[in-house]
């Protein structure tokens, strides 16, 4: 009888297991080719840029897949986090390769798009940005705005520390980017970057 009960047990582990796999929603589930398709990078940039899968609840509350394109010694921290995020269940909107919004951050950002790797200049100026080597990323855009000198992007972007899905001080999500030594934009002085991690690197 013991036997049997043990049985019974994993069979409905297993099953349950099967069944929340077969329900993820593929968000994205492109090649890496097809990742960086559409802009001219540096070899020396291309040839450090991994596509991982991550996995996140949305804010539909079902498991999605998505994939970032980060730099290969970001990856490792990356997959940890996220993985972290599905098991608080913190929702993350979409993960998808910024290419498929035609390298456009704008545009990724009013979809509420999470992205990290972005090859281009820090707006109004000759500064890459850490996107540009995939050593930073961008969570949730539209609850954790960037706001600088009294303008709050992307349009129509709200911070509301009560809201699902928005970054503070005390979230766990930040503490464990912190703890792997990235930098919350949310701690800025001059402004505000809340969905926007960094890894500085020598």
């Amino acid at each position: 009888m013991r036997y049997l009960i043990i049985l019974i047990i994993l069979s409905t582990t297993y099953l349950f297991s099967q069944i929340e796999n077969a329900e993820i929603i593929i968000d994205s589930d492109i090649t890496f080719e097809a990742a960086i398709a559409g802009i001219n990078i540096p070899e020396s940039i291309k040839s450090n840029l991994a596509l991982i899968d991550v996995y996140y609840y949305s804010f539909d509350d079902r498991l999605h897949q998505g994939q970032l394109l980060v730099h290969k010694s970001a990856a490792k921290d990356l997959i940890e986090i996220f993985d972290i995020m599905k098991e608080i269940r913190f929702p993350v909107y979409k993960a998808v390769p910024i290419v498929k919004y035609g390298w456009n951050d704008d545009v990724s950002m009013k979809e509420n798009n999470t992205s990290a790797f972005n090859y281009r200049k820090l707006k109004r100026t000759n500064i890459v940005s850490y996107h540009s080597k995939g050593l930073a990323v961008d969570i949730n855009p539209m609850q954790n705005p960037q706001i600088k000198s009294g303008k709050i992007a992307p349009e129509g972007s709200v911070y509301d520390k009560s809201m699902r899905g928005t970054l503070t001080e005390s979230s766990q999500i930040v503490k464990e980017f912190r703890k792997r030594g990235w930098i919350w934009g949310g701690s800025w002085r001059s402004s505000k970057d809340y969905q926007h991690f960094e890894k500085r690197t020598n």
